[in-house]
């Protein structure tokens, strides 16, 4: 089952509630009513759509970078020292299919990078027209590139399915197959050259044993050229070679949780996040699925060459990437703190997400939370600075801010 986009269902219409609501809420201007960099050519009108005509306040402590995305998922650094974020787009005009949570769902090719220069805040979109699959008029809650990562200086792209993969032939639309797939980019055309086909994993072996889904989610490259992918759908890790040899490297099992009603349920682990540590090991967070109990998801850490998962970290809630800083420490973004289940459109507290700092030391301190509504992707910089995309499921109103320190420099990594 594809947790994920079940768990944005039930976020979409609590989070549009909360932005159209917010007190003082104002267009895409930042609190200082600074200017805030905009995408321009996204598929969702201003017109179209009313999630980008009143923004909620900038989490506490931050700075808008970019604004007006579509979907923003996860978010890397380049050799060239700017930021690449995924957009997985708006949906487009068909053909349609429902959805998880019973909502029309309908393709197109909407999906897109956009390349952000720190240095002089300039932006665009270097890849547009990938496939991108979202909420009928509205484009929210969408499927599309869901995370970009550099092996020396090649970018790649890796898009989802968040279905039984069998079924991605009847949803292809007018041009070449993408849904599930890992792809090389080449930033200058913009064109997508295929290098493996993650989901077909699932559709052949099924590693985890359970009902056919994939949906390819997280993406990050290792010290020896090839790729690793976390396919939520599959609960599978999954390493690429440059020839497109797919090797399985870990299977996430099932965990027995307490249900809403008192009884005993499987849930499956929903491994959405990887990044490559500091000792070559990889740390995979987790999702989690339903019930998504607070406090009930962990990193993992996995052997480089692959083995069984052992738990690095715990006592998160519903986590959507992780990331490591200069300093060895862990990053953990939280997509909603409160579970999902709690999620209370009265209370928009309730949708807020958090950045926790895992030290080298084990310890755990909150970096954000207050205002981090629907958190989705998170990057540290070079020089440590700390960069998250928010309002993950709209269309048109995704932002990417970077926190700042208390003497308002850029926020880094204790020492």
């Amino acid at each position: 089952m594809d947790w994920i986009r079940i768990a944005r269902s039930l976020v979409v219409s609590a989070l549009l509630a909360s932005i159209l609501a917010a007190p003082g809420a104002g267009g895409v201007l930042a609190q200082d009513a600074s200017p805030v960099a905009t995408i321009e050519g996204s598929p969702v009108t201003v017109e179209a759509s009313p999630v980008v005509t009143a923004m909620p306040p900038v989490p506490d402590g931050a700075e808008v970078v970019v604004a007006g995305l579509d979907n923003p998922r996860h978010l890397v650094f380049g050799p060239d020292g700017a930021l690449y974020v995924a957009e997985a787009g708006a949906g487009g005009e068909g053909p349609c299919v429902e959805g998880p949570e019973g909502d029309r769902e309908c393709y197109g090719r909407s999906s897109a990078i956009t390349r952000v220069d720190l240095t002089t805040g300039d932006h665009e979109r270097i890849v547009e027209g990938v496939i991108s699959r979202g909420i009928e008029g509205s484009g929210e809650n969408a499927t599309g590139i869901h995370d970009v990562a550099f092996v020396d200086d090649a970018l790649h792209a890796v898009i989802g399915v968040g279905a039984d993969p069998n079924t991605r032939a009847e949803a292809e639309i007018e041009g070449p197959p993408q849904l599930g797939r890992l792809f090389a980019v080449d930033t200058e055309s913009g064109e997508l050259a295929e290098v493996a086909d993650i989901a077909g994993v699932e559709e052949r072996e099924n590693p985890d044993g359970g009902i056919a889904d994939s949906n390819p989610y997280a993406l990050d490259a290792l010290p020896d050229g090839r790729l690793v992918v976390a396919d939520a759908g599959g609960n599978s890790l999954l390493a690429v070679s440059a020839d497109g040899a797919i090797e399985t490297l870990a299977v996430f099992p099932e965990t027995m949780q307490e249900a809403p009603d008192g009884s005993e349920i499987p849930m499956e682990a929903v491994p959405n996040a990887v990044a490559v540590g500091p000792d070559g090991d990889l740390y995979v967070g987790q999702l989690t699925g339903f019930p998504f109990p607070a406090g009930g998801a962990s990193v993992f850490r996995v052997p480089a060459g692959g083995g069984e998962p052992e738990v690095f970290a715990e006592g998160f809630t519903n986590i959507i990437d992780v990331a490591f800083g200069p300093d060895g420490s862990l990053y953990v973004l939280e997509f909603n703190t409160g579970g999902l289940i709690n999620i209370d459109p009265a209370d928009p507290t309730t949708l807020e997400g958090r950045l926790v700092r895992v030290g080298p030391d084990g310890g755990q301190d909150e970096i954000a939370g207050p205002g981090l509504i629907a958190p989705s992707g998170l990057a540290v910089a070079p020089d440590g600075g700390l960069y998250v995309a928010y309002l993950s499921v709209a269309s048109g109103a995704g932002t990417v801010v970077r926190f700042l320190a208390p003497d308002g420099g850029i926020a880094t990594p204790a020492a």
